[in-house]
């Protein structure tokens, strides 16, 4: 079994993996009892948040972490993959910035993910 660390560094690694922006990571241990870390991101279309999704998906369960659940598939602007002890949000530009999550959990520490993320080429 993962530890919630682990789980967030393969999320982040599969969704740079498939070229998402943006890649926040806030350490919501101490903050609430909903997850040790949120993860949000921002995705460039509808088919890229799926493929995120997706490929999240894959990352986690080969690592016998299948998420718990998927919320907001099929709607298209934001997509929800829980892991329990880690939450990916994946939005496209808009709806990041209406929803705001960084700054709703603003008093929740950012993690330095940049050993975990490529240069962004």
């Amino acid at each position: 079994m993962l530890t919630p660390r682990e789980v967030m560094e393969i999320a982040v690694k599969a969704l740079d993996s498939k070229k998402a922006r943006d890649i926040k990571v806030i350490d919501t241990n101490e903050v609430t009892s909903l997850a040790d870390y949120f993860i949000i991101c921002t995705a460039g279309s509808t088919t890229q948040i799926k493929t995120l999704a997706d490929e999240l998906g894959i990352a986690l369960k080969a690592e016998g972490e299948p998420p718990l659940r998927t919320e907001g598939y099929r709607a298209g602007g934001w997509v929800l993959v829980d892991f329990g002890c880690v939450v990916v949000h994946i939005f496209l530009q808009e709806m990041r910035e209406f929803y705001n999550l960084e700054h709703l959990w603003g008093d929740a520490p950012v993690v330095d993910i940049a050993g975990l993320i490529g240069s962004g080429d």
